[in-house]
């Protein structure tokens, strides 16, 4: 049975196509306006909070916003910081860091999610930043910049010494006046912040800037650098636990002395940097030795050098002076052999008038024999055997005319006998390459090479092919020619004209 629709719809049966009913003066309402009533309230309810919760998803966009997330054990909620506010953090925000956020609360309508606008943000007490800094130092040292074979050995009196410090502090005049007592220095300071917003940059670009000075340039570059501040809480010396500081101080080209606070305060600087100092009057006396100190080092090492330059002539003078009394007098010495020489003398003196006396005694015996008539007949002997020899100067002379006339006819003949002489008139003279003449045909034949000797000049030749024995001066391949008219392939050569053989030199004569 059919029945009507309108019978039962009261309005709110959710029917097929939407009716108001009757009375019904709320009108619906869009998606963007209920979300904006949503934000209204929320942000009149909610202007101002402050948040405790650890900060998760932590992402810094590249609009330099930040991004992140507030959490507890048990809830979660949103949160943003734009661009201004990132920038005057005074910490780096990182995952698990227990942190108190001031800010308002809104809504998100594109992901229907509420979030907070962070203005602030601060570490949730010291424990919290602790924490952070214990996580950072682990991060860092896991990257190997506090390792200890990083670490330089200072320099041991640097000509210039940088200083990275308020230049309104205390600090500074310590350092200074330190240097002053033990050795004066040149100190060159790059006045900086040492605490509050934009101090960890400053520091940083402070101790790059040294790095960055080139040797020999106007502005010396120093061969130490020291990175001071007094003490303070934990967040006054925060800037030198931030990352940037702790990087330009472990990537320094100059060694580095990191002076922060007193004793008892530790600092990430002070692991980077090459060695730690326990204050700034400290870092100024590692930085330098003590000069009275070094003079008197000097002094001392002066002294010992000239003892050490001396003692071996003093040992030598000992040594000398005990083997001089060991020795021997000269007199004793000489003694035996004075003696011996006074015995040699008187013996040479008896001998000597022995020797003469026995002379003389010869002498005397010899003179009886030596008398004037003896001599004169031995010299008139000898005189009549100079006349029985016939040695008259005219004889040699005729035997020596003699000779001259003999030898006269020899004389002229040489100069025809010289090989050579017929040389001029057109002949040649075979030898061989030692030198030696040869006569014969046999003889040339069996030399590998002949010197064919000219007037003007030697040419060296080869004797043909052919038996020691006689040669045929025609080749046969001639003779078979001159027989039987030319032959293809042959060469034809004319006989070889016979001259006749030259006299010998033995022919002359």
């Amino acid at each position: 049975m059919p029945f009507d629709d309108d019978e039962f719809d009261d309005g709110r049966s959710g029917g097929l196509v939407a009716k108001q009913a009757p009375g019904d003066n709320a009108a619906p309402l869009s998606i963007s306006e209920i979300s904006n009533l949503l934000k209204r309230t929320v942000e009149d309810r909610f202007g101002f909070v402050r948040l405790r919760g650890e900060l998760s998803g932590v992402k810094r966009a590249a609009s330099g916003h930040l991004y992140c997330a507030l959490k507890d054990d048990k809830a979660v909620i949103d949160g943003v910081m734009w661009r201004g506010g990132a920038q005057r953090l005074a910490f780096r925000p990182e995952d698990g860091v227990e942190v108190i956020a001031t800010g308002k609360l809104t809504t998100y309508p594109g992901r229907s999610k509420y979030q907070i606008v962070i203005e602030t943000m601060e570490i949730a007490g010291e424990g919290a930043l602790l924490a952070l800094l214990e996580k950072l130092r682990a991060r860092l040292a896991a990257e190997g910049l506090f390792a200890p074979e990083r670490k330089r050995p200072l320099p041991f009196l640097p000509r210039v010494i940088g200083v990275v410090t308020s230049p309104t502090g205390a600090v500074i005049r310590d350092i200074l006046h330190r240097l002053a007592d033990r050795f004066p220095s040149r100190v060159l300071v790059w006045p900086v912040l040492v605490q509050g917003e934009g101090a960890a940059q400053q520091i940083a670009n402070a101790v790059r800037g040294f790095s960055a000075i080139p040797p020999g340039g106007a502005v010396p570059r120093p061969d130490l650098v020291i990175v001071a501040r007094g003490g303070g809480s934990i967040e006054d010396l925060w800037s030198f636990n931030e990352e940037v500081v702790v990087r330009a101080v472990a990537e320094s080209a100059i060694p580095v002395i990191s002076a922060v606070g007193h004793e008892t305060d530790t600092t990430l600087c002070d692991y980077a940097a090459d060695r730690r100092a326990p204050t700034p009057t400290a870092a100024a006396e590692m930085a330098v030795p003590v000069r009275a100190e070094l003079a008197a080092t000097l002094d001392e090492l002066a002294y010992r050098m000239r003892r050490c330059a001396l003692r071996p002539v003093t040992l030598g003078r000992e040594r000398l002076e005990a083997r001089v009394q060991r020795l021997p007098r000269p007199e004793a010495i000489l003694a035996a052999k004075a003696q011996k020489l006074d015995e040699l003398s008187e013996r040479l003196r008896r001998g000597l008038r022995d020797e003469a006396g026995a002379k003389r005694e010869q002498l005397g015996r010899v003179a009886g024999k030596l008398s004037l008539p003896l001599l004169r007949h031995r010299v008139q002997v000898s005189g009549e055997r100079i006349e029985r020899a016939g040695l008259h100067p005219r004889l040699l002379q005729r035997r020596w005319a003699m000779a001259r006339d003999s030898l006269a006819p020899m004389a002229r003949v040489l100069p025809q006998l010289d090989p050579d002489k017929p040389l001029d008139r057109g002949f040649a003279r075979v030898t061989a390459l030692d030198g030696r003449t040869l006569t014969t045909r046999e003889k040339a034949a069996q030399e590998a090479a002949l010197l064919l000797r000219f007037r003007d000049g030697t040419l060296e030749v080869t004797p043909g092919s052919g038996s020691a024995g006689s040669i045929d001066p025609t080749p046969p391949a001639a003779a078979a020619a001159v027989s039987s008219g030319p032959v293809e392939g042959a060469v034809v050569r004319r006989p070889v004209r016979q001259k006749p053989e030259e006299p010998r030199q033995g022919d002359l004569f």
